[in-house]
């Protein structure tokens, strides 16, 4: 497969979904299916670091996904907490840097704890950033910019006369990445789920069936092959 260098997509989001269902159909737990799914998180963000993809975000944790039952809450968290320490060295020698976007102050204090450690670790790196989205939905973050927005204001740091998409954007959890160019969406489901709600407004989508545990590098390949084929018009004549 032959992909063109100067048409890469700088940023891909991917909504990894299946996991349950992989473990159904195989009448194993639904963590078996979480635990099989780290194994394409690996993949991808090998194959992502050495396409030349400038930014990977993943969304790991839904802040919907707390309502799961608890103990499959806690043993995602558990694998969280280990995938974050075991993985640090992995990321460094592939040049990976590492940030999380959502509400942080939601997981266990062990869990912010590895995840502080692993950013500072990895913090010089200079190749793929590796965006998890942790307890994170796209209404709540708008809603905490539209907060924040509002507490300048009242404090007279900022004049909503200035307020614009720009401004606004300025407020959101991560401002300085770009907009993902790419969303993938894993298991055939057809809908986006509060993923970054305002980032993905020209993003494009890439629906497949196949389940998150299965879906490795020629996936991925396939992905941004259909990208390239596309022309990205974001509203105009052409």
């Amino acid at each position: 497969m032959s992909l063109n260098p100067k048409h890469l997509p700088r940023h891909i989001a991917i909504i990894m979904d299946g996991n349950g269902r992989w473990a159904r159909e195989r009448s194993l737990p639904r963590i078996f299916g979480h635990r099989a799914g780290i194994e394409s998180v690996r993949e991808i963000v090998r194959a992502c670091g050495e396409v030349g993809i400038g930014v990977l975000t993943l969304y790991v944790f839904s802040v919907e996904n707390w309502e799961r039952p608890r103990g499959e809450v806690r043993g995602l968290m558990t694998m969280l907490k280990e995938l974050l320490r075991k993985e640090v060295r992995e990321l460094d020698k592939n040049n990976v840097r590492l940030m999380s976007i959502g509400r942080r102050e939601l997981l266990p204090k062990v869990v912010q704890e590895e995840l502080e450690r692993a950013i500072a670790a990895l913090k010089d790196n200079t190749g793929l950033l590796l965006n998890l989205a942790l307890s994170y939905g796209g209404r709540a973050e708008i809603v905490e910019a539209a907060r924040r927005i509002g507490e300048e204001a009242k404090q007279g740091t900022l004049d909503l006369k200035r307020l614009d998409e720009k401004v606004f954007a300025e407020h959101l959890f991560a401002p300085d990445l770009p907009d993902p160019d790419l969303l993938i969406r894993t298991a055939g489901e057809m809908r986006v789920s509060n993923f970054l709600l305002w980032q993905i407004a020209y993003a494009e989508l890439y629906i497949t069936d196949v389940l998150w545990p299965d879906f490795r590098r020629p996936n991925l390949l396939k992905a941004i092959e259909d990208y390239q084929k596309r022309e990205r018009r974001f509203g105009k004549v052409p």
